[in-house]
């Protein structure tokens, strides 16, 4: 991955992301890396495979929407980053469409870029934590 500061004031980043390279591990430790404390990203490029889950509301639990594993491209990939724990976790929504023209999206698990993947990521004024929400089971952002 390379990745430029292209403003200063909110710090606004292009990055490019290369072959091999999994999308979240690589948000989350450029994250970690630069003390961002919360952002949003925005990319589009092409992925060798990606697996994208959706939240079961009844059972509280995400499960398989789909498992790629061609070619395929991102048509939108949109999310942010908060801090959990202290951390940088990654949140991310993905649409991706294969070679037929279909197109399978849903919440971002995992996934390896082919050729690139190019994200423009901006800083949140303020940082974002997220703390565990009862009634979904899930760490929420709260401000």
């Amino acid at each position: 991955m390379t990745a430029k500061l292209i403003q200063e004031q909110p710090r606004t980043y292009v990055l490019i992301l290369e072959t091999g390279d999994e999308i979240a591990s690589t948000l989350k430790r450029f994250a970690k890396d630069h003390g961002l404390a919360g952002s949003s990203f925005k990319a589009i490029g092409a992925l060798s495979d990606a697996k994208v889950d959706w939240f079961n509301w009844q059972t509280k639990k995400y499960e398989t929407a789909a498992d790629i594993r061609e070619q395929i491209e991102v048509l939108s990939l949109i999310g942010d980053i908060a801090l959990h724990d202290g951390s940088p976790e990654v949140h991310a929504h993905m649409v991706v469409g294969k070679k037929d023209g279909t197109a399978h999206g849903g919440h971002l698990v995992e996934a390896h870029v082919r050729p690139t993947l190019e994200v423009i990521l901006t800083e949140a004024p303020e940082e974002l934590r997220k703390v565990h929400d009862p009634e979904s089971g899930l760490a929420l952002i709260r401000p």
